[in-house]
């Protein structure tokens, strides 16, 4: 697996998360950079509470060319850049850090992974569509703001609590039109919508169970995508699917996020379909 070749002329990268062990993202990348014939290699880092400042030093003293940045760091991030690209402080988190000579720029790969693997999956053209968006968290932003920047006409979101997906509708209606709204409005709004997406944890292992929303409401015009992607397909895809909806899983986010950091570092197109290998096998 990975770089067996390092030497002196290694260039290193790495993920910064607490906590990180479980992560995929270094047999990804690794992967990656091996396809694509580039002399790097890619390590995951356990960095703990306060001591993410110290290991954003580290990056510039050690001449990182590259980190992705996880739970729970993202917000705190930003407050070591140089300078932050419009995606990330719109959605108010970084998750992949660019070196260049010790000036660092934030970006936000996590919801222009998640459309760009929406298009090459499914095809949906998204201009001029409605969408509804199930959470409301900093995941849910990342994405609408990657859906509205794509033309999509009006983003419906849905959160248990409504003030929360009404927060986020007032903060994305900038880039188009938005409506928060709790369960009782679902019903409403589903004919009219295009594309739904899961952004809440439900259905994620171990609740494999649950659902973020009622599937018996799902029709066959629709896109039903999830961010959830363990496991693979989750219930929420299978039932809709059964409705005779088109479905998106959940990896192709996670390989897309890493697709454009790897492309921000190197300047070279991401070897999607090693990447995409890599990643399934490890689950098997």
């Amino acid at each position: 697996m990975g770089n067996s070749h390092l030497d002196s002329h290694t260039i290193m990268y790495g993920v910064f998360g607490d906590p990180i062990r479980h992560s995929k993202s270094p047999i990804m990348l690794n992967r990656a950079f091996e396809v694509a014939g580039i002399n790097a290699a890619y390590a995951a880092f356990h960095i703990l509470p306060g001591q993410l400042k110290d290991a954003v030093a580290g990056i510039r003293a050690l001449q990182f060319r590259g980190v992705n940045v996880t739970i729970p760091h993202k917000v705190e991030v930003m407050d070591y850049m140089d300078v932050i690209d419009e995606g990330a402080r719109v959605i108010g988190a970084v998750n992949t850090i660019v070196n260049d000579n010790g000036r660092l720029t934030g970006y936000n790969t996590d919801g222009i992974g998640y459309v760009r693997s929406l298009k090459e999956e499914t095809g949906l053209d998204l201009k001029g569509k409605k969408v509804l968006i199930l959470g409301a968290g900093g995941a849910a932003r990342g994405v609408g703001y990657a859906l509205a920047k794509e033309g999509a006409s009006r983003i419906y979101i849905y959160n248990r609590n409504p003030e929360k997906a009404v927060d986020l509708a007032h903060s994305l209606s900038q880039f188009t039109e938005t409506t928060g709204m709790g369960t009782d409005a679902i019903p409403d709004v589903i004919g009219d919508v295009s594309l739904v997406v899961n952004i809440t944890p439900a259905g994620m292992h171990p609740n494999v169970d649950t659902v973020p929303m009622d599937t018996s409401l799902i029709h066959d015009r629709l896109v039903v995508s999830d961010t959830v992607y363990t496991p693979l397909v989750t219930r929420f895809l299978r039932e809709s699917e059964a409705k005779g909806a088109k479905i998106h899983c959940g990896l192709g986010m996670f390989i897309y996020q890493g697709a454009y950091a790897f492309e921000y570092w190197t300047g070279a197109p991401a070897p999607i379909t090693a990447m995409r290998q890599v990643v399934e096998q490890s689950f098997k």
